[in-house]
């Protein structure tokens, strides 16, 4: 499982939700990277199984305009049918700028495969383990996938292989 933690970061708020998603990633077995936004691009996108995002909210609650925001757009087309998350950190408002990213990515065909997290500024110790837990959902997404495909395939052969011929219990239950 190869997961990107891709982020911006002003202030270092971000910078440290984005460490913390890496670790819980790792945790559970990922091979997880950590790129900052200039270093990520949309040719990118499909070397990964899963990919999270964070950005803080700025100005009137948007993402960061010169280099998150131009990234992400270009990376969307990419994103269809793609397991993400999306986190990040905010010094006013009420998470608007999370909602409007959460449609915004789910507009263009990803899926967020876990909820998203916010903190106000700095994260402490409950923000942190939840991006550590957001990194070990991502993580876990691709080997419980995994599983229930073995199960349905195991299920459905198993079935095949009970058909048997009609009254075959009264044969077996019938005295000789």
């Amino acid at each position: 499982r190869k997961i990107a933690v891709v982020y911006w970061s002003g202030t270092g708020n971000t910078e440290a939700m984005a460490s913390a998603v890496l670790e819980g990633a790792k945790e559970k077995g990922a091979e997880a990277v950590l790129f900052t936004a200039p270093e990520f691009d949309a040719s990118m996108v499909d070397d990964y199984d899963a990919i999270a995002f964070g950005c803080p909210s700025m100005g009137a609650e948007q993402l960061e305009e010169t280099e998150f925001e131009p990234m992400f757009s270009s990376c969307k087309p990419a994103l269809k049918g793609k397991k993400i998350a999306l986190f990040g950190s905010y010094g006013w408002g009420d998470g608007e700028w999370m909602r409007s990213w959460e449609a915004e990515a789910k507009g263009c065909g990803a899926v967020l495969a876990c909820g998203s997290v916010i903190c106000a500024d700095a994260p402490d110790a409950e923000a942190r383990m939840s991006c550590e837990a957001l990194g070990k959902a991502l993580s876990l997404i691709q080997t419980i996938e995994k599983r229930l495909c073995r199960y349905r395939h195991s299920r459905f052969f198993n079935q095949r292989s009970r058909k048997r011929r009609p009254g075959w219990l009264s044969d077996r239950t019938a005295p000789h």
